[in-house]
């Protein structure tokens, strides 16, 4: 009896699935906030050199003297004789008057960093992104050593401990330093209870359970926080209202089990058998101690044929030692890569388009609950590999769509059809990201997922700070930016299609298994070009790996249970000889 199959006994979309989701949605409002919390608190509404005579004129009049201005927001004005008379003074500016988005200071107008201080946010914004590969690297190993739970507990306090602590900055130096805290939290307080979600729910209940979880409580987290943000008029009170929440996390200690998939792979049998009972007690299941023996029993097997206590710990590395696996994992990296840049290119347009950043912040995060809904109707239909080619097929038409009309219209924005495109890219790239968080998780063995899903993020991140020079080449050539990001989108498109399929599949749980996994599909083999006789007779590389074991080990049990019929047979023959030689002195 393998995993897949004790857990459905205790129950594997029952009120403990039910529970984490839940709890997953929380982390899902916590990490959209978390992520963005640089973008609000940085948000530069539009301001002027401070001059005493513009005290007392409204914001309109100030626009109309300034406006003739080639840097209307950095030039200082000596002497004001009227609306279109005034003289420029040759210092710089040290003072300046804002036109606050519905009342919200932030931390750029309050610490006057605009003009040429306007480096000093971006360069905490750099750091934050350093500190997510860091950190992403760090806890996904860590996940691997101590277990999931501990190490998503860990990683969200840092993201605490960087947000609030950043709330008392006033230097460049102390701020950068809190961003890398606050970044080494970045991602890994996600993924690591999404893979929790993932190892204990039923592989056809994974696509609506998780989906539906980012869909709802994320487009929740991002449509909410531009607003919280409004609500509460000041950064630092921003930053304490989104920061405080994430301590909750500690009590996930209490009521979410460890992976017990992880726990099998650490040869922790005794432990994963603990937690199925718990999972089997809160969903009311009855499980006989006879179905948790026989999942011991092929556990031990499953190991000794493995190597046993010889065999070492697997690790990322070991990604890279077969050729499939090895394939497989070049073409996560570059997908991920991929999507992230794409998606970071995409998120930096929230300002400077006519419209309120807090407008359109939440306009395209509405992108972000239709494409959750779009992947639950269809990646169940059309297969994993279809919905991750596909949806990059269309996120590089929205991208370049959108990239195309904002390169062309700088000067002479058309702020509804920026706002249209924005979102529909926004769309594209979100299904992007989406169906890969989940296809790279299912794909990538138990043995080494917490690592191998932080390698792959790591991968996206790094290739997030190419995205400000491909944006800098629309100087020389404008249409560049769309064109290159529409190439990646295509590439990335194409080689998800040499990617195995893991539509209602066992997932693999150890590297050989990892390696037979998929083996023998085609290209263009899709679920939903297969009727269900074809899958009912089909059967794939890994099946038969795992089959081949179950035979070896019912093999190994018989055995062990003839060596134990013919000792104890012998025992029986030694005690009548025994007997015999009793009777015969008497």
């Amino acid at each position: 009896m393998d995993f897949d199959q004790i857990l459905a006994k205790c129950g594997d979309f029952n009120r403990y699935q039910f529970m984490i989701l839940a709890l997953f949605g929380f982390i899902n409002i916590i990490v959209s906030m978390h992520y963005f919390t640089q973008t609000v608190i940085s948000f530069v509404p539009d301001h002027w050199c401070y001059h005493d005579k513009l005290v007392n004129m409204t914001y309109t009049e100030i626009g109309e003297i300034y406006a003739k201005f080639e840097k209307p927001s950095c030039t200082r004005l000596d002497e004001i004789y009227g609306p279109h008379n005034v003289t420029v003074s040759s210092k710089p500016c040290e003072k300046w008057i804002y036109n606050y988005d519905f009342g919200y200071r932030s931390m750029n107008t309050e610490l006057n960093w605009v003009c040429d201080s306007a480096y000093k946010a971006r360069i905490g914004q750099s750091l934050f992104f350093i500190g997510s590969v860091v950190g992403t690297l760090f806890y996904g190993l860590l996940s691997d050593k101590i277990g999931r739970v501990p190490a998503l507990i860990l990683s969200n306090f840092c993201g605490f401990a960087g947000d609030f602590s950043t709330i008392f900055t006033k230097s460049v130096a102390t701020f950068t330093l809190c961003r890398f805290i606050s970044g080494l939290a970045a991602d890994t307080n996600f993924y690591l209870m999404y893979i929790i979600v993932l190892e204990y729910i039923r592989p056809s209940m994974r696509t609506l359970g998780l989906n539906m979880a980012v869909g709802l409580f994320y487009c929740l987290g991002l449509v909410f926080t531009p607003w919280l943000a409004v609500l509460v008029g000041h950064w630092q009170i921003y930053l304490a209202c989104t920061s405080l929440p994430i301590l909750l996390v500690v009590l996930y200690y209490f009521v979410v089990q460890e992976s017990a998939q992880w726990l099998v792979t650490r040869n922790d049998i005794d432990g994963a058998i603990m937690r199925l009972k718990r999972v089997a007690k809160f969903n009311g299941c009855r499980v006989p101690q006879s179905d948790f023996d026989e999942f011991r029993r092929h556990c031990q097997m499953t190991r000794e044929m493995q190597g046993g206590d010889d065999k070492k710990q697997a690790t990322l590395l070991d990604m890279f030692k077969t050729p499939r696996m090895r394939k497989n994992t070049l073409i996560l990296f570059f997908k991920s890569m991929v999507i992230t840049l794409c998606y970071d290119a995409v998120s930096r347009n929230v300002e400077g388009m006519g419209i309120s950043p807090f407008i359109m912040f939440s306009l395209s995060a509405l992108a972000v609950l239709p494409s959750s809904i779009l992947l639950v109707l269809l990646q169940d239909r059309i297969g994993r590999k279809g919905m991750a080619s596909g949806s990059l097929l269309v996120g590089g038409l929205f991208t370049a769509a959108a990239g195309i009309a904002i390169a062309y219209q700088q000067h002479n924005h058309n702020a509804i059809l920026l706002a249209c495109l924005t979102i529909a890219a926004r769309f594209g790239v979100a299904i992007s990201y989406e169906s890969g968080s989940q296809y790279a998780t299912e794909l990538i063995p138990t043995c080494v997922r917490g690592q191998g899903v932080a390698a792959v993020h790591v991968a996206g991140f790094a290739a997030s700070f190419l995205a400000p020079y491909i944006l800098w080449l629309g100087t020389f050539f404008k249409a560049a930016p769309s064109i290159i990001l529409g190439v990646l989108f295509f590439a990335g498109s194409f080689v998800c299609l040499l990617l195995p399929e893991t539509l209602n599949r066992s997932l693999p749980t150890t590297i050989e298994e990892g390696e037979v996994f998929g083996k023998g599909e085609r290209m263009f083999d899709f679920p939903c070009l297969h009727n269900r006789h074809d899958d009912a007779e089909s059967d794939s590389e890994l099946e038969k790996y795992k089959r081949k074991h179950s035979l070896i080990d019912a093999k190994q049990m018989q055995n062990e249970s003839c060596s134990n019929g013919k000792r104890k047979q012998s025992l029986i023959d030694a005690d009548r000889e025994e007997q015999a030689l009793k009777d015969a002195k008497h």
